[in-house]
């Protein structure tokens, strides 16, 4: 069964140059405040634990409410939540930059975290429904895709040279312009859109969704710092357990926020897994790559961000190439072989030196921009149009749910893994006569153990930098290997579970 196939006119490309405004700064803001926390922490003065909060509040309320807000814009309207978390993130960041002690920093970035939650699944659920045509959505999917890709990789420079222009309040005000610019703009050329018959909320279901998310979120995040694994293990046990019920609850009422049943068709979870694992490791290899670039390489954060551009670029042009070759070559082979595509470019790390050029660190990352543009784009197609357009706020909340999940994981499960094998190898690797204390502060980050080696004297302090860079060297190695290993099973799980999927049709049969 296939909906009308209405072509999308000029107002409507105009109305996604509006929707896809946000989605670039809120890419570019998530990778701002990484590089102002060392001045917010001069000015500011947080604790070490306030200091986690500033960074993971966010991404905590984020994750935790992209569900419940995707079923209120459902019931009161897409455009109109859209225009409401505008404001909430106009108004959120002004208090993030007028912010003169932690906590006020804590709430802006709360208040952002809820505010963002309504943009996201707003922007993709508003395209599902202008877009009726498959070959124009998934174009649209194809821009959409790119300016979370643009976005992540211009952060930094934006970043750096905002910070080091003005101050780190400048990074929430940057926010006001463009959400100004959409409040202008979105009521003339993005249309309104919803669910006729949306029911009513269902107060335990946004209970279960939102305390289940942020706790499995939160557990993850706790897991990959390592001081408390068994709390951090019964968090994550918790959350997942919670959002357990909230499925039975969902497959139990007459109109749940999320309709499950859409798990039973291959395609639909196939993409949802697949989505997750390229997130999964996409967010590990910029996590990790960074440090190489910087520490290793010697490179500022700019020069850095600069090496990082190719793979956004490479990202934002793969999309494109998928939408148009999808429409000869069946999803599921392009998807699958994007797998492969970003297997390769992690297996490039197996070679991985401390002398390795940067550019070598550029290729392997265009490789994985260019397999996971290519799968990104493809898959939130196949979600977003197992939906009649309106449940799309359905798929939409499944979609970023995927993303939000697989970036806590690829930081978190990647990051522990790359810790652990640099742990073992400056174990082994440590010079003699080191003391326990240093080399024990040492085993925590590569910054820190280079940062000791001022502090000792010339042949020793030498000898644990070669030390610590040879075991980071290796780690990266081995964990690029096992990140090829999974990309490989994703692209064979992609090849069994997208087979037959129309490059043409849109699969609204999920949606019963």
């Amino acid at each position: 069964m296939t909906e009308n196939t209405q072509r999308a006119t000029a107002r409507t490309w105009i109305g996604l140059a509006v929707l896809v405004l946000p989605m670039l700064l809120i890419a570019i803001d998530g990778m701002v405040l990484v590089f102002a926390l060392p001045a917010i922490t001069t000015d500011l003065q947080p604790s070490g634990t306030e200091q986690l909060w500033i960074l993971d509040i966010y991404s905590l309320m984020l994750a935790g409410l992209l569900i419940t807000m995707s079923s209120l814009g459902d019931r009161i309207g897409r455009r109109r939540l859209l225009l409401i978390g505008a404001v909430g993130f106009a108004a959120a960041s002004v208090l993030g930059a007028l912010a003169s002690a932690p906590w006020m920093l804590i709430l802006a970035r709360a208040l952002l975290g809820v505010a963002g939650a309504t943009i996201m699944p707003s922007t993709l659920s508003i395209i599902r429904n202008m877009f009726l045509d498959r070959n124009q959505r998934r174009t649209a999917m194809a821009v959409w895709a790119a300016m979370g890709s643009a976005g992540a990789a211009a952060g930094p420079i934006v970043g750096g040279w905002i910070i080091e222009a003005f101050s780190w309040h400048a990074a929430f005000l940057m926010n006001i312009p463009v959400m100004i610019i959409l409040l202008a703009l979105a009521p003339i050329f993005v249309p309104e859109s919803a669910n006729p018959m949306p029911g009513r909320i269902d107060v335990p279901s946004i209970a279960l969704s939102l305390t289940g998310m942020v706790t499995l979120v939160y557990g993850v995040k706790t897991l990959a710092e390592g001081e408390q694994p068994l709390a951090a293990l019964v968090t994550f046990v918790s959350g997942a357990v919670l959002l357990v019920l909230f499925v039975v609850r969902q497959l139990r009422i007459p109109n749940p926020m999320i309709n499950v049943r859409l798990f039973r068709v291959r395609s639909f979870t196939g993409a949802v897994v697949v989505d997750l694992l390229s997130v999964f490791a996409l967010v590990g290899a910029l996590f990790a790559l960074t440090q190489h670039l910087q520490l290793i390489a010697g490179l500022s954060t700019v020069q850095a961000a600069l090496w990082m551009l190719p793979q956004a670029a490479v990202s934002a042009i793969a999309g494109f190439l998928a939408a148009a070759l999808v429409k000869r070559i069946p999803a599921s082979i392009l998807v699958s072989a994007g797998g492969v595509i970003t297997a390769a470019g992690f297996g490039m790390l197996l070679f991985l030196t401390p002398q390795t050029p940067p550019f070598v660190i550029a290729i392997s990352l265009c490789l994985v921009g260019l397999g996971a543009g290519v799968g990104l784009t493809l898959t939130n197609d196949i979600i977003m149009s197992s939906v009649r357009p309106e449940h799309a706020g359905q798929a939409a909340a499944v979609s970023e749910t995927a993303y939000e999940v697989g970036t806590a994981l690829g930081t978190a499960v990647l990051g522990s893994i790359l810790l652990g094998f640099y742990r073992t190898g400056l174990a082994s690797h440590a010079p003699i006569g080191l003391p326990g204390t240093v080399l024990s502060a040492a085993e925590e980050t590569l910054a820190a153990a280079l940062a000791f080696t001022a502090e000792l004297p010339g042949a020793l302090g030498q000898a644990l930098a070669d030390a610590a860079v040879t075991s980071f060297t290796q780690a990266l190695a081995w964990t690029g290997g096992l990140a090829a290993l999974i990309l490989t099973g994703v692209a064979i799980f992609a090849a069994i579970m997208l087979r037959g999927v129309s490059a043409q049709a849109d699969l609204v049969k999920a949606d019963h």
